[in-house]
């Protein structure tokens, strides 16, 4: 029942907010667990929260979220349907990219909510969370490319903050977007794949 996953998803938000198995909780102001639908039939996991993300507790408000959210209303896909969050819990020093033993420390809190919510279709937004998925490959290379893993569809997509910093791939996330608008409406044939090696840690280094 939703009943008992929201509970369950609420017992692990407040897990979150209490969280010191890593240094970033020492300079956290929130953590930030997640948002969204515990029936959401579609995921989107990003990086770590920012600044605006640590001052609210909620992923995705920043100006990487304006962005997202203007793709998603281009797309037709209403941001209050899905659920969105993050492998980290808790924003880095500066914005800096998270340390393997950080990923290590929040990977079975992300693990747990992809398994309350279970979505049919994970986003991956960045290569941290298409580690997931897509291990020792590039976002480069694989974005666009959805794949069932698991009987999951998985999703790589470049994250905003990124299209932000280089606008030379706007295009390209639109155009990733009109494709997984496809995918949601069951119209691309995806290939199944064998979940990665070691999946139970997203190593990147």
């Amino acid at each position: 029942m939703n009943t008992n996953r929201n509970q369950a998803l609420e017992s692990l938000y407040r897990e979150v907010q209490q969280c010191t198995r890593c240094v970033l909780h020492t300079g956290r102001t929130f953590a930030v667990p997640g948002a969204g639908p515990i029936d959401a039939d579609i995921m989107f996991i990003g990086e770590a929260p920012g600044f605006h993300e640590d001052q609210q507790g909620i992923p995705f408000v920043g100006r990487a979220g304006q962005f997202l959210n203007e793709l998603l209303e281009k797309n037709g896909i209403d941001r209050k349907k899905v659920y969105i969050g993050n492998v980290i819990k808790c924003r880095p020093p500066g914005n800096r990219e998270p340390k393997q033993e950080e990923v290590d420390a929040c990977l079975p809190y992300l693990e747990r909510q992809i398994e309350l919510v279970n979505p049919k279709v994970i986003v991956t937004l960045g290569r941290y969370s298409m580690a997931l998925a897509y291990k020792d490959e590039k976002i480069s290379v694989i974005h666009g490319q959805p794949r069932k893993v698991s009987g999951r569809i998985y999703f790589p997509m470049y994250h905003p903050a990124a299209i932000l910093r280089q606008p030379s791939l706007t295009p390209i996330a639109e155009a990733d977007f009109a494709l997984l608008r496809n995918v949601l409406a069951g119209n691309v044939e995806i290939e199944e794949f064998a979940p990665p090696p070691q999946v139970e840690q997203l190593a990147f280094f």
